[in-house]
């Protein structure tokens, strides 16, 4: 293959468990209202895991409509890598649980753990593996069961999450290594461990043993993440020398509406060019930006050639971009 080798977007696949839990039924159960939670994060709904339905078993749902949406067999799949931060177990890898169930005894499999910003984590690491020529075709996933380590008492975080699995297929492309390229064209991680207390789980193998809950300092979070990802997407845009003009969608981490309006207020976007589901979703954590491209894409508003921006911060703390030509 001569020119530039990109990972080009070869299909999309969501899933969302049955359950929908509505902000009025959570209202009966903690001292919260639907106007509310709509007022300060823009969420109404969320979906929640049944008993015995596991993180695996969303993401296999989700990429076999990856694979059918690409019109792929598993054996053309020769990586997979599975964003989550919350596995089924500590191991093996919930990546391999997916590569079991759905049928593939080849290829290598493994998980990323970047909380919210997983997907674009998961992406930037496959993206490197079909540059370097390590891998031919990739399936990257995010998938999360957010229920399960959610204080259901804690009115400040039970509110926000919610479960679901988002897929994308990567495929070798070849481009002539422009802005004008089909394909993933840059990715932009990163971390910061100071921040730990500000949002964290209290709990895991080697502290206390147990899966513990999720902790937020909530304001704090909404501080960083303005700043953070402000900068993660001015990287993005000045790496590929675009503007915000040029963007035909932006794709952010539905963490909350009001970060959400904040960055596509620093683009100059209208709301018509962002892609936002966290009303319907919650906040998925690594679920969540697959979970919108799979929408988006499959409703026909993202098309072939458009420019699309992606952005997340989680935990950790990380976050990230991503700028693709669909």
């Amino acid at each position: 293959m001569s020119g530039v080798r990109r990972s080009r977007i070869a299909g999309c696949g969501s899933y969302l468990p049955a359950r929908c839990l509505t902000n009025a039924e959570l209202a009966k159960k903690v001292d919260t209202s639907d106007e509310w939670i709509v007022a300060r994060t823009g969420i109404r709904e969320r979906h929640i895991a049944a008993d015995g339905e596991f993180t695996s078993d969303l993401a296999t749902k989700a990429a076999q409509e990856a694979l059918a949406d690409g019109e792929m067999a598993i054996e053309d799949v020769d990586l997979i890598v599975l964003a989550t931060a919350t596995p089924d177990q500590t191991f093996p890898a919930t990546a391999a649980q997916v590569q079991k169930k759905l049928g593939m005894h080849h290829g290598a499999a493994f998980d990323v753990q970047a909380v919210c910003t997983g997907f674009v984590y998961a992406l930037s690491v496959a993206d490197n593996f079909v540059k370097a020529g390590q891998a031919d075709c990739a399936l990257v996933i995010g998938a999360e069961t957010f229920s399960r380590i959610l204080d259901w008492e804690d009115r400040g975080t039970c509110v926000l999450f919610g479960d679901g699995a988002g897929a994308v297929i990567l495929r070798a492309g070849e481009g002539d290594g422009t802005n004008k390229d089909r394909g993933v064209l840059s990715t932009h991680i990163h971390s910061d461990g100071r921040y730990h207390d500000m949002l964290y789980v209290d709990g895991g193998p080697s502290t206390t043993g147990l899966a513990g809950h999720l902790r937020m300092e909530g304001r704090e979070v909404f501080k960083h993440a303005v700043i953070n990802l402000a900068e993660a997407v001015d990287e993005a845009l000045e790496e590929n020398n675009v503007t915000p003009e040029e963007i035909d969608w932006f794709v952010p981490h539905q963490a909350n509406k009001r970060i959400i309006d904040a960055m596509a207020r620093k683009l100059s976007l209208d709301e018509s060019r962002v892609v936002n589901t966290i009303d319907r979703h919650a906040n998925t954590s690594a679920a969540s930006i697959p979970l919108a491209l799979a929408e988006a894409a499959g409703d026909g508003r993202i098309k072939a050639g458009d420019l699309v921006l992606i952005e997340a911060m989680g935990g950790g703390f990380t976050w990230g971009s991503g700028l693709i030509r669909w």
